[in-house]
């Protein structure tokens, strides 16, 4: 049987049988937490059971979804790739000819394109992945979002098949790493859950494990000890699952969770430029997210599109019901974009109050683990988990959890989640709309913006009570029937820059200073004392899309990662230099840039531009608190991506008018808490497009002016975020919000499948 119609002849089934299913039988689409201990307590299904659903799913749904980018749209040979769930991933046959999205492909005259091709990986030469420029496919019925399940036997390439073997069935084949013999004594998903079953059949101890059997994937940034752990990268390590859990896996594991699967994350990258170029240019999909092990993921709302960025794959398997919930981290947007373009909640918190120990990624100042989850009291419940029961939040092997002890709730989190709204349930807060998130600079931005500001006055204020006031930007109209924050953040701009980043008036553009300002030296102490004073006036550059300024250019990528890998201890990967001998990379420029930065083996990491990001989380955060104070203001709200996603194999949209493509980063320079719910569905798109340049030797893309509509209607999102240690109010606003709305849906493509 073709498995890409699997879905459609189960769909078929379904509906004949339909009306035969017991009403009260468990089923684990769309299952929260409360939902599957409570099927266990009352005895229609076993943890063990609830796993086995999962892989059931993933079976079903977990396949490839992208076709490659070919010169001449031919077909090509079928090839198999690596195994999940005990299937064998399939590729399609189809490819896509680059002219029918590259315009005036015949003129163009410059490198070669680095089409799409499949190659044997690095990892396991028995195992193809495809490599170059590829494209999402329409209604492909598959999401690609789990990389390795915690299977045996498939769970790790270091110790696959045989290697894998539970050790009562006797010893290891002679012929296996020597490694192996101790990873194998690790249970894998099915046997943790079998072990729960056994000590606690029907009664488990909820105070003790508040995760019980929650089936929880983890972004393959964080380290997981019983299943392929590699940044996303095809990379041969000599053992290829981590030493140890991350910490906020290892809590989560300690209190119930079953620790399932890896989720498709960004490659981990670190690469420079230099003497070596490459000879090839890749074109499209920079802002999607896709591993060079195990592929792209693709959004189960739409497949031709992104799930969203670096913790796509999180969103993805939560959205489609391949998990129950997701470990996602943030460096820029990274677990509240793909939560609100999966249509689920996501939470994070301050900096420091949930361990980042466990990550070949910075490990620094922007960096934060958080969860996505179907409803956002059970991403509460998993970052609640995260801390450990005597310290807290403080964990030895990250010194940013050295925070002070009054930031920390006094309760837990998920006693601040909202689960009944009504018109008093806000009452009293007081809610700032930042309208420099929400200008219309393109087409893209209009439908979006608008339908947020819908949401803010008819749910936040008219439906549930809070009082809300506005941020003033020249690009918005002011809205007459909102109030105007009185103390902009322009004034704390201007309050708090001067003595604390007079560099950041440095800063320039073409040549010229970026923050001019007429009749002024922006430089001077003399003029920065008036500004400070508000009697000199702030550049209108310098607004809160700006703010993220130039950062300092320090070879955080090289300290990290030697850092991690020193930490790792692996056997065969000690270093770059190695890392980069035994890897393969997506498309050439990553292989090249990945191998300049091996040779380079920079030593001095000091800043030579840029600004300091961690003086910059100081002084804005004292920026934006001021504001926050001056204006008694509880909560900002604004659109968490303004723009609709975008096709796989394109890109989103370009930055424009300082609004970056990935929508406001604020949350990450400030280490501020952040919620994302879902605010409903968007079907108005201006896809973006490519233009050959002049001089035909490159392609760019620009915003796209024709209007269209989604094969689907694609999820969006509000983002909710205040000041640090401010979690509880957060977590109230954005619960009120979400009871009030129940805008999550599940993607009609990915329904329940059958069995026994």
């Amino acid at each position: 049987m073709r498995r890409d119609l699997l879905p459609a002849i189960v769909a078929g089934l379904l509906i004949s049988i339909s009306p035969l299913r017991a009403a009260d039988r468990f089923q684990i689409e769309e299952a929260t937490i409360d939902s599957i201990q409570s099927a266990i307590k009352s005895g229609q299904v076993t943890c063990k059971g609830v796993v086995q659903a999962y892989i059931d799913r993933a079976k079903a749904y977990n396949g490839i979804c992208t076709a490659m980018v070919t010169p001449d749209g031919a077909p090509v040979p079928a090839v198999t790739g690596l195994v999940r769930a005990g299937v064998a991933a399939t590729f399609p046959t189809t490819t896509r000819a680059a002219s029918t999205f590259l315009p005036n492909l015949s003129e163009y005259q410059g490198a070669p394109l680095d089409y799409g091709h499949m190659e044997a990986t690095a990892s396991d030469p028995s195992v193809q992945q495809q490599y170059g420029m590829v494209v999402g496919l329409k209604d492909a019925g598959q999401v690609n979002a789990l990389e390795s399940i915690n299977i045996r036997g498939e769970r790790s390439v270091s110790c696959k098949a045989s290697c894998d073997t539970n050790p009562t069935l006797g010893p290891n084949p002679a012929s296996c790493p020597a490694a192996c013999d101790a990873f194998r004594r690790q249970p894998d998903a099915l046997e943790r859950a079998a072990e729960l079953d056994a000590q606690y059949g029907r009664r488990p101890d909820l105070t003790k494990l508040p995760m019980y059997c929650a089936v929880v994937t983890v972004k393959d940034w964080y380290d997981v000890k019983d299943i392929r752990s590699t940044g996303g990268n095809d990379v041969a390590f000599a053992m290829d699952a981590a030493p140890r859990d991350a910490t906020a896996v290892g809590k989560l594991r300690d209190k119930g969770a079953i620790i399932y699967a890896v989720t498709i994350a960004a490659e981990v990258t670190h690469g420079a430029a230099g003497p070596d170029k490459a000879a090839k240019s890749f074109i499209g999909g920079s802002g999607s997210i896709r591993s060079s092990w195990a592929g792209h993921v693709c959004s189960p709302y739409d497949t031709e599109r992104s799930a969203g960025p670096s913790s796509g794959g999180a969103g993805a398997a939560v959205a489609a019901n391949l998990a129950t919930c997701s470990v996602c981290e943030t460096t820029g947007g990274s677990c509240r974009e793909p939560a609100g373009q999966n249509a689920a909640p996501s939470f994070v918190t301050t900096k420091g109050l949930t361990s980042e120990d466990g990550t070949a990624t910075a490990q620094h100042i922007n960096h934060r683990p958080g969860a996505i989850c179907r409803t956002l009291g059970d991403a509460a419940r998993v970052v609640d988990a995260m801390k450990d029961p005597k310290d807290g939040n403080f964990d030895t092997h990250d010194a940013f959890t050295a925070t002070p002890k009054a930031l920390l709730a006094k309760d837990p989190y998920p006693s601040f989640v909202v689960t009944k709204a009504g018109a008093t349930s806000l009452k009293g807060l007081r809610i700032g709309i930042v309208r420099e998130y929400m200008v219309k600079h393109t087409p893209n931005d209009a439908a979006i913006s608008d339908a947020v500001d819908r949401e803010i006055k008819s749910v936040l204020r008219d439906k549930l009570g809070a009082e809300i006031v506005e941020s003033i930007d020249p690009q918005y109209p002011d809205d007459p029937g909102v109030p105007n924050m009185t103390y902009t953040f322009a004034d704390a701009f201007a309050e708090t820059i001067p003595i604390n980043a007079p560099e950041y008036f440095y800063q320039m553009v073409g040549g010229a200073l970026e923050f001019a300002v007429p009749g002024y030296d922006v430089r001077s102490r003399d003029y920065l004392v008036k500004l400070s004073l508000r009697k000199a006036p702030l550049s209108d550059k310098l607004n809160m899309r700006r703010i993220l300024g130039d950062l300092d250019n320090t070879a955080r990528d090289a300290f990290s990662m030697a850092r991690y890998l020193m930490e790792r201890g692996d056997a065969k990967i000690p270093d770059w230099t190695a890392y980069a001998a035994n890897s393969k990379w997506r498309s050439e420029e990553q292989a090249v840039a990945s191998k300049n930065a091996a040779t380079q083996n920079v030593q001095d990491i000091r800043a030579t531009r840029g600004i300091d990001r961690v003086k910059m989380q100081t002084v804005f955060r004292m920026a934006i608190l001021k504001a926050m104070r001056e204006n008694h203001i509880d909560v900002f709200v604004h659109p968490n991506i303004g723009l609709p996603q975008w096709k796989i194999g394109t890109d989103r949209e370009p930055t424009v008018g300082g609004r970056a493509a990935a929508g406001p980063s604020i949350t990450d320079l400030l280490g501020s808490p952040e919620i994302s719910v879902p605010a409903g569905f968007n079907q108005v798109v201006f896809d973006p497009k490519y233009e050959l340049s002049a001089d035909r030797k490159s392609y760019r893309l620009v915003a796209g002016t024709e209007r269209g509509a989604l094969n689907h209607p694609m999820p969006f999102s509000i983002l909710f975020w205040a000041g640090p240690g401010d979690e509880p109010v957060v977590l109230k606003a954005a619960s009120a919000y979400e009871a009030a709305t129940k805008h999550h849906a599940p993607p009609s493509g990915f329904g329940p499948i059958l069995r026994p």
